[in-house]
């Protein structure tokens, strides 16, 4: 059996959280850790259903929780845009964002209803768009922003001249190029956050490799049955061996957004072997993720792809 990992968390109370992707897997055990340091949780789905399932297991971890479950696609900007509006009629500051949720490696190439690749839609330019909707809360609040990026960001490239992949689509060559511009867009957030003195704190998280949904059966997404990685990393994961569970994978994530020594611009994910597993520290920024001329070109990308632009 795995070693059942945890890291100190601060007292988050009175203090608020969005996570994205909090359904199940990772972002579910992100999203009980930090309602157990007592913060108040909001928790965007794409499925209502699951999403109050997910309240209810927390709140059986932590009986007082304040959870409110929202409404959320992240492959559709009008979704964004509308549960942005939601939030921000409440007008209470946002402390904590963690952008988690993500889609991985779709066999045949899928489009978001904005006709965008879904790994790009999702994994990059609807977080890119909800920040953008936010910002004003997440100043308020001096927010710490954390983006949950991925080993595979640090292989491959983003496909500049075709980002939604019209030609030659290759599912693991497109999910790496959506999470190095998403960890592009989180070092240049916090960037201009320095620069305009907005007062957030942006840096990366990555899990490691532990099972998760991402690879499981998804018959809506073209994939009708388990990957034989999957299965692979559950076997290993059940004996503690090698990989992490989804509780140990989401450690990182929660430290980078909670730790008053997480820094903004930094990366931190596993500490074990390869860092596919272990308690969470800070390491080394991927090569593809230190360009700020890149960077700048990836906001300016989202800008244009998701016609958002950040005004404060």
């Amino acid at each position: 059996m795995p070693k059942i990992l945890d890291i100190p968390v601060p007292d988050l109370s009175g203090r608020l959280a969005v996570v994205t992707g909090a359904s199940d897997g990772v972002g579910f055990e992100i999203a009980a850790r930090l309602a157990r340091g007592g913060a108040d949780l909001v928790l965007p789905v794409r499925n209502r259903a699951k999403g109050e399932a997910a309240a209810d297991r927390i709140r059986e971890r932590t009986p007082d929780a304040g959870i409110r479950i929202r409404s959320l696609d992240l492959a559709s900007l009008e979704s964004v845009a509308a549960f942005s509006r939601e939030v921000l009629d409440d007008g209470r500051p946002i402390d904590i964002l963690i952008a988690n949720a993500g889609v991985m490696t779709p066999p045949t190439r899928q489009l978001s209803v904005d006709g965008h690749e879904l790994q790009l839609a999702t994994n990059h330019l609807g977080h890119f768009a909800l920040v953008a909707h936010l910002l004003p809360l997440l100043i308020a609040g001096r927010a710490h922003v954390t983006s949950q990026i991925s080993v595979a960001a640090d292989q491959g490239a983003i496909n500049w001249d075709d980002p939604d992949w019209d030609r030659g689509y290759d599912a693991m060559k497109a999910y790496s190029s959506s999470k190095i511009a998403f960890g592009l867009f989180a070092t240049e957030l916090h960037r201009r956050s320095d620069a305009a003195s907005w007062g957030l704190r942006s840096n990366l998280s990555h899990p490691g490799v532990t099972p998760t949904n991402l690879l499981a059966a998804q018959p809506g997404m073209g994939r009708p049955d388990d990957t034989a990685a999957v299965r692979f990393i559950r076997a290993m994961s059940r004996r503690g061996l090698l990989f992490g569970t989804p509780q140990s994978a989401a450690l990182a994530a929660v430290h980078a957004a909670t730790s008053p020594v997480a820094q903004g611009g930094r990366l931190y994910g596993p500490s074990g072997f390869r860092h596919l597993s272990g308690l969470p520290a800070e390491q080394p920024l991927y090569t593809r993720l230190r360009s700020e001329s890149e960077a700048q070109r990836v906001w300016e990308l989202s800008e244009r792809l998701t016609g958002v632009r950040v005004a404060v």
